[in-house]
Order: structure tokens, then sequence, then C-alpha cells
């Protein structure tokens, strides 16, 4: 093995790479490379293939030419005849490759090979950082607030200081204020990537930030005792999760809630005061519409199958309450359950 060989494969066992990802780069450079140093200015210029062999690391360049009862091109073209003189298993459209490898191409290629492996090792480490929050799917970060302007707050995010992460305005809770040096946790909504940069596009609104925050400070729901079978969010203002016990002896609401309500504050205060009813989820859909509606009481709740709805009385002293200011509570326990609710007062 040569001494380019042992760099790419030390370089990729170092961080991690796939090695045939830098040699396939470096083969098509090395296409570019030779058209440019030998066909520069010329009209006619060849199909080329460059081929490393991956146990010596020998470098060998070919003109690629198709075969033909009739040659009308000699640079792209070569006869039946000519090729079976290669090979006598060559038929008409087969492609034959001719070695064309100049003498002093080891030192183009050392050139060519210096730029390539920086350049793909720089955007295939950009690409683990996009696979990486992918699989993550894409999840909470914790960052520090750099800048903030009337359009975006900029971010540097600690897990991924190369990174460019910003806050949009539409993700920013009503109210919410950012002074440089503030360390917050964001969801990570959406990733942009491409040849040059990665760019990461943060939330503070998105239900996925609720979400995450819970599985972080209850651990009977990172231990899957406890799940979480929906959220519905305002961001800012308000918020309901359902939540389910798998275990009978352990009460999922208390859980979430912990001694003294100390969880569900550590998660009440990274949301700035945001105010958040824990629901008891029930595969019954009257049961699940009647605690979705706290904190105000039920007193009936019919459910329509068919359409989905759901006529619910309460009290008429907390009819308001039911509703919510601008109707907020009944719209998230709307979109927590999935049924349309319809609330009037009764006695």
């Amino acid at each position: 093995m040569n001494d380019l060989l042992e760099a790419i494969k030390d370089l990729c066992e170092e961080r991690g790479l796939d090695e045939n990802v830098i040699i396939e780069a470096l083969e098509a450079a090395l296409v570019a490379a030779y058209k440019k140093n030998y066909y520069i200015g010329k009209s006619d210029v060849p199909n080329v293939l460059v081929s490393i062999d991956r146990e010596t690391g020998e470098i060998h360049v070919y003109a690629q030419k198709t075969v033909v009862e009739l040659v009308y091109d000699d640079v792209q073209e070569i006869s039946l005849e000519d090729a079976r003189k290669i090979s006598g298993n060559y038929q008409i459209d087969d492609i034959v490759n001719i070695e064309v490898t100049p003498k002093n191409f080891g030192r183009i290629s050392a050139m060519t090979a210096k730029q390539v492996v920086k350049q793909r090792i720089h955007e295939a480490e950009r690409g683990i950082i996009y696979s990486d929050h992918a699989e993550h799917s894409i999840g909470n970060v914790t960052g520090t607030v750099i800048l903030a302007d009337e359009e975006k707050v900029y971010v540097d995010v600690e897990q991924y200081e190369q990174t460019e992460a910003y806050l949009p305005k539409k993700e920013q809770p009503a109210g919410e204020t950012y002074i440089p040096g503030d360390v917050m946790r964001f969801y990570v909504s959406d990733i942009k990537s491409d040849a040059k940069s990665t760019t990461l596009i943060l939330s503070r609104t998105h239900p996925g930030l609720v979400k995450k925050l819970f599985e972080k400070e209850v651990p009977e729901i990172a231990e899957g005792i406890v799940e979480i079978k929906g959220i519905a969010r305002e961001g800012g203002s308000r918020t309901k999760i359902a939540v389910y016990s798998n275990d009978p002896d352990v009460d999922a609401q208390g859980a979430c809630i912990g001694p003294k309500g100390i969880r569900v504050q550590a998660i009440n205060d990274e949301l700035k005061n945001e105010k958040i009813d824990i629901i008891k989820w029930s595969e019954d859909p009257a049961e699940f519409i009647t605690a979705a509606l706290s904190p105000s009481k039920v007193l009936s709740c019919v459910i329509n199958e068919n359409e989905k709805s759901a006529k619910v009385t309460v009290p008429e002293y907390q009819l308001s309450l039911a509703i919510g200011k601008a109707g907020q509570n009944v719209r998230l326990a709307a979109k927590l359950t999935g049924w349309k609710i319809d609330i009037s007062a009764g006695e």
C-alpha cells in the first residue's frame, strides 16, 4: 500500500469516515485533473476513467471507447476488429478501457489528492453532523444566545460548535426575550444542509420541546413505564400533555409532577412559566375529553362516533373556564384528543 492510500486510511479511521467515499471522490477529481492538464483547449476530449487500486494504491487512467462496426470518431470509438485484438469477448456497443496513464501523472495525483481529501473530509464530517441530528429526529439541544435581532436569534449549540443555528421569529413564544449569554433548551425542528454548510433551525414553540423535557426530567418516561400519548401546545402560553402508565402501581400524573411538584416545576422554569396541564389518557373518548377539559368540571359528555365529535355540558359558572381565554382551553383539548368539542352550560 502506497503513502497516499495509507494517509487516507489513517484519516478515515481517525475521523470515522468511509474510505470508499474519499477514494471515489479522488477518482472523480483525477478525471477532471487529467482532462485539464492534457486536453485543455482541445475539442475532442475522450471519456476518461480513473481507477485507484484499493490494495496497492496504484493509479491508472483509461480512455473509454465504444465498440462500433465503422469508426467515425476515433477519440470516442473503436472498431470491433481492433477491440477483439484486445479481447475476443468484445461485442458491438461494449466499452473498451484503454490505458493512457501519463508518466508524470503521479505529481498531478498528489496535488489533486491533497485538495480533494481535505474538501471531502470536511463535507463528510458535515454529513455525520447531519446524520446524527436526523437519527435523533431531531431532538432537543442546549444552546447559548449569541445575538438577537428582529427576525431571528442566533445560537451557539454546544453539541455542534461548528454548525450554524438560529431561532426564527415564528418559532419564538410570544413575550419571550433573548439576551446574549442566556443558556436555553431548543428543539431542532429542521436541518438545512448543503456542500458548504449545515444549519439547525431551532424552535421554542414546538411540542417536541416539551416532550423531550419530560423525557429528561421523568425517569418513568425514559424507562417506558409512563408513556406520553399526546401533546397540544400554544408555545409560551399553555400546554396540555396526555400521559398513561403501563404499571398499575405507578401514577402517570404523579410521576410527571414529581415530589412536591419538582419535576414539572423544572420544565415550567425552562418554558418561562408556561402553564402545563398533565392529563390522564384514556382509551374511552368520553373520559379522555372530560380529563382534557381540566381544570373545568364536566357534567356530561355525549360522543358521536361517526362525526368524531362530543357534546359536553359543564356547570354554568364554569363555562368560561372550560372554554378558556380566547377559546384556548377547549381548543387545546380538541387538539389533544382529536375530537371536535361543543361546550354548553348546564345546571
